[in-house]
């Protein structure tokens, strides 16, 4: 067993209940130590209120979809066998957010309040789109960099679809939508938060459940194959789970940047691993932790003015990315 891995999974684990508790203080409204402990315990009163109402579903879902995120990075990063691939990178949480946006300014106005479900499906939707869209175009260029360009262009154009949608809908059907477009875990409730983690502990476990072909399926499709992988099979199973973690994530945050391409190199680097059997899981705690640090640097900087969520990732995320491209130059990546 390498003892170092386990080491950082450990540490991990810890990190991930320290910012959990940190969160649980951070806020405009100062709350005591003994006041959290009995409104976490007893639900009663204002901290209760506080606490169980906002505090801790907005915690929670910034563990769950930022883990989901990092995920579906990493399985994109495997798919295509480049560095730099991620949700937002590739235009796949552009896709989702243009489809997410769609239902709730056409759907909201007829049936009333869009179920956590029928986000979570029509956001989806927008992100097997992309996918096809990032596959079909796979097939026809070479290189990485136009490969990350035409993501990015598909990110725009979907953007910029969204965007024209909000301009013509009727004010009533998009006083949420302004705020979840830009990145924010605020709003959550623990309806929502039992939503995304039904969806993102499945899409967790069927990932390590696929660990082992992943493992050979990094080594090159002869490889797997001579291994008894299926590959397309796998590939398939790769890229619906991928899709369906970052789907989870835009449905209820809307599209965070960066997250999906820096926790995984970060993991990498600190476990001196590509086992998927360890990465899994540290991609998983590691994008928990850096979305629970930035989301309380989002709400408490310059409270009470919230920063989105992916102005802050962005600036924390950014800076690996670069060190990444930057090192795959030299040949080291």
């Amino acid at each position: 067993m390498n003892k170092r891995c386990v080491f950082v999974l450990l540490m991990l684990t810890v990190l991930t209940a320290a910012s959990l508790a940190v969160n649980l203080f951070a806020g405009s409204a100062d709350i005591s130590a003994r006041e959290v402990l009995r409104g976490v315990f007893s639900g009663s009163g204002a901290a209760g209120d506080i606490l169980w109402k906002i505090r801790i579903p907005r915690a929670l879902a910034a563990l769950l979809l930022g883990g989901a995120l990092a995920l579906s990075g990493y399985l994109l990063q495997t798919f295509f066998h480049n560095p730099i691939a991620g949700p937002f990178v590739l235009g796949v949480s552009s896709g989702a957010k243009l489809t997410v946006a769609a239902v709730m300014i056409c759907a909201a106005g007829r049936f009333g309040q869009i179920t956590s479900g029928a986000m979570i499906g029509a956001a989806f939707v927008g992100s097997m789109l992309s996918l096809g869209l990032i596959l079909a175009v796979s097939q026809k260029v070479r290189g990485i960099s136009m490969l990350v360009v035409c993501g990015v262009m598909i990110g725009y154009i979907c953007s910029a679809l969204t965007d024209f949608m909000v301009t013509f809908a009727d004010e009533g059907d998009i006083v949420n939508l302004h705020s979840w477009s830009m990145g924010s875990f605020s709003g959550m409730s623990m309806d929502n938060v039992r939503a995304a983690a039904a969806a993102v502990i499945a899409g967790l476990i069927c990932t390590m459940l696929l660990s082992k072909p992943i493992g050979a399926y990094r080594l090159g499709e002869a490889y797997a194959k001579s291994m008894g992988v299926r590959v397309k099979l796998l590939r398939a199973a790769i890229i619906t789970l991928s899709g369906l973690l970052a789907a989870c994530v835009t449905a209820f945050a809307g599209p965070v940047s960066f997250v999906g391409i820096a926790v995984p190199h970060i993991a990498r680097v600190t476990l001196k691993t590509s086992k998927p059997a360890w990465l899994i899981p540290a991609c998983f705690l590691g994008g928990g932790i850096f979305c629970m640090v930035c989301d309380m640097i989002a709400r408490t900087i310059f409270s009470p003015t919230e920063l989105s969520i992916s102005t802050v990732t962005a600036i924390f995320g950014a800076p690996v990315v670069i060190a990444v491209m930057l090192r795959r130059r030299r040949g080291e990546v």
